[in-house]
């Protein structure tokens, strides 16, 4: 049977080898508006891991459209690197295309020499916090005018096609949605005219790179916005962008920047949004490009098999494992890595104005300096934890050429990982630690499981150099009171080696005590499938099913000493988590400080030095890890070099334990 993912298809006169489209994404790679080495670089190897098509971007089209670090397509003086950049992915194999935006009010005036961003109408910007200028009839033209322009110089630089941005809270989407356009002219009150501008930039792009040239528009599903713009009106749009503008493909995201509803974190499952594609598709008569959290072969045949696309958008996936579509072709699913959706390297990197990296994948953003060439000189190499840290070490070492040995105390290797991935929606963690013992089973790694590492036995072991990733413990804090039978560490908890009542006191608002908060908060809520056959079956109405999906039936409180609850997520994530926290009721205290724990509950003092007593059946202890690095003295008086990474170094997030151990083995 013909696997749906790798069919060829053709996007007007334009044949494409597979269904797997790389999507733009920001990069912070481009160096005042020019194409760099690291940016061609990147993509180069998701071309050589066998994407169909590879879509980069955004470009500029004019100097209040984007930033320095954006690709730059408003001058012809960009062309020679636009050029290089298709070069790259073409003659890898991959059909190259490049997406066009204007940012509008989501510009910052910081990026503009402290002009003010223009949009269709002078509305404050929730993400930018910061007020637009309205665009005179004149500037609008000349927008229009810009765009196709670039779109020429798109065509020009030697690509296949050229894609237009008309969602996501961007400017096309500003002239288009009823919530940043209060107009009084051609282009502003009814539909119709709301619809102008996008049209206008498609049909005038139309007229500057011919009939025969492939033009995609990325476009919402559905804008997430109260008072926005849902499916019903965007799907009048697609029709109109085909019928009326001849555009000859539509790839669909979700949501504005602002929305509320989480897009591409891990809380998102697999193929979520797939239903807003199949909206589009049922009434364009055009392929149509299914977005956000298709993160496996099986999930994007699914949705082109099923009908709800005719092709599937990969961006973070590729990040993550750019042979993805290899694997996949070649029947090596099971060595993909797996995009977890955590946005820590690539997402929350933007906020930074930091080039992407990634938590699965040490090597994106890096790929020139990250090469792991064979060793002249093989070491035999002793990796002892078995978690994200020591399996990269691991991993790394191995790729050099070296003979590597693991050891892990517990029975299987994973790590933080399986606790990480225990709080709600955030089973992708256990995936990359299935993934990551994957890819040391692939290789000729010696694993030695429920092995304590001691004098002895790295004697007997005799390595040339050691990688201690022994990661942390849980720290216990000076609380009087903290030694009775119902206080429990969160890590129990998390791991589920402790159980908890219905009256339940966490510890600590970090991310681990916001994460088992949650945990804990979601005990007796409707399961997905249940909440399906109830919904199906029409046995309650939709208010009691949103209650039974949020209401559990424990009373969870979370206290903190300082005043912020979640510090130590990444901006990305964040949001979501506290949004959860209130929709799950979870009590938060914060400038709260544990006095002692009682039998009964927990005193506590609050910022204004009141005391009180929170009633308790479980208390919860969640106040942080220490490094577990009791080995390193040992081994530094055996005089074997050694290098401690991940927690065992210092206490971070696993990120930093991926990119720690990938380098400790790659520098030996």
């Amino acid at each position: 049977m013909k696997d749906p993912l790798f069919e060829p298809i053709t996007i007007n006169t334009l044949a494409v080898k597979n269904r797997i489209y790389l999507p733009a994404m920001h990069l912070n790679m481009a160096d005042n508006f020019e194409v760099t080495d690291r940016l061609i670089a990147f993509y180069e190897e998701r071309a050589r891991g066998g994407a169909g098509m590879i879509c980069v971007g955004y470009a500029t089209i004019d100097e209040f459209s984007g930033n320095t670090l954006n690709i730059g397509a408003h001058r012809d003086e960009f062309v020679p690197g636009l050029s290089r950049l298709s070069d790259a992915i073409t003659s890898n194999g991959a059909r190259s295309c490049v997406q066009l935006n204007h940012s509008g009010r989501y510009n910052f005036s910081f990026f503009l020499d402290g002009k003010q961003p223009v949009a269709p109408s002078a509305i404050a910007s929730r993400m930018t916090r910061e007020t637009p200028r309205a665009l005179e009839t004149g500037e609008i033209e000349d927008i229009i005018q810009n765009f196709a322009k670039a779109a020429k110089r798109v065509k020009d630089a030697g690509y296949d096609a050229v894609e237009v941005l008309h969602g996501t809270g961007y400017l096309i989407s500003e002239f288009l949605s009823p919530l940043t356009n209060c107009r009084e002219d051609e282009y502003g009150g009814s539909f119709e005219n709301r619809m102008r501008f996008g049209l206008r930039v498609m049909e005038t792009i139309r007229d500057h790179v011919g009939p025969g040239f492939p033009v995609l528009v990325r476009m919402n599903g559905n804008d997430f916005m109260a008072g926005g713009q849902g499916r019903d009106e965007l799907r009048e749009y697609a029709r109109a962008l085909v019928d009326r503008a001849g555009v000859d493909a539509l790839c669909i995201n979700v949501g504005w920047h602002e929305a509320r509803v989480p897009q591409i974190t891990t809380a998102v499952p697999r193929g979520a949004f797939a239903y807003l594609s199949r909206g589009i598709k049922e009434v364009a008569d055009v392929p149509v490009i299914a977005s956000h959290r298709i993160n496996d072969p099986e999930t994007a045949r699914e949705m082109i098999a099923d009908g709800m696309c005719d092709m599937v958008a990969m961006a973070r996936s590729l990040i993550a494992d750019p042979f993805l579509p290899e694997k996949a072709k070649t029947v090596r699913e099971k060595e993909i890595i797996h995009c977890v959706a955590c946005a820590q390297g690539c997402f929350d990197n933007l906020f930074k104005l930091k080039h992407i990296e990634c938590l699965c994948n040490p090597v994106a953003g890096y790929e020139r300096e990250r090469i792991l060439n064979k060793t002249e000189s093989p070491k035999k190499v002793m990796v002892i934890g078995g978690g994200a840290a020591g399996m990269n070490a691991a991993i790394a070492a191995a790729d050099r050429g070296h003979a590597v040995a693991l050891f892990e105390k517990l029975d299987h290797l994973g790590g933080q990982l399986y606790l990480a991935a225990a709080p709600p929606g955030r089973a992708e963690f256990a995936e990359l630690a299935r993934d990551l013992e994957t890819q040391v089973k692939c290789r000729n790694i010696q694993v030695y499981l429920n092995h304590t590492v001691t004098g002895d036995v790295i004697k007997k072991e005799s390595p040339d150099k050691i990688i201690l990733a022994t990661g942390g413990k849980p720290m216990t804090p000076p609380i009087p009171g903290i030694e009775l039978p119902h206080v429990v560490q969160a890590w129990a908890v998390l791991g589920k080696k402790a159980l908890t009542g219905r009256r339940v006191v966490v510890v600590g608002g970090g991310a681990v005590g916001v994460e088992t908060a949650l945990f804990l908060a979601e005990k007796g809520t409707l399961s997905g499938e249940a909440l399906k056959f109830l919904t199906v079956n029409r046995a309650e109405d939709a208010e009691t099913l949103y209650e039974l999906c949020v209401k559990g039936t424990k009373k969870v409180t979370l206290i903190e000493m300082i005043d912020k609850i979640g510090k130590d997520f990444g901006k990305t994530t964040r949001w979501g988590m506290m949004q959860d926290v209130s929709r799950f009721g979870i009590d938060t205290r914060v400038a709260t400080k544990a006095l002692e724990i009682t039998k009964t509950g927990i005193r506590v003092e609050t910022g204004d030095n009141a005391v009180a007593e929170i009633p308790a059946d479980t208390v919860v202890i969640a106040a942080g890890a220490r490094p577990d690095n009791s080995l390193e003295a040992l081994i530094r008086e055996m005089g074997i070099p050694v290098s401690v990474v991940g927690d065992a170094n210092a206490i971070g997030q696993a990120f930093d334990a991926v990119h720690q151990g990938f380098m400790a083995g790659a520098e030996i």
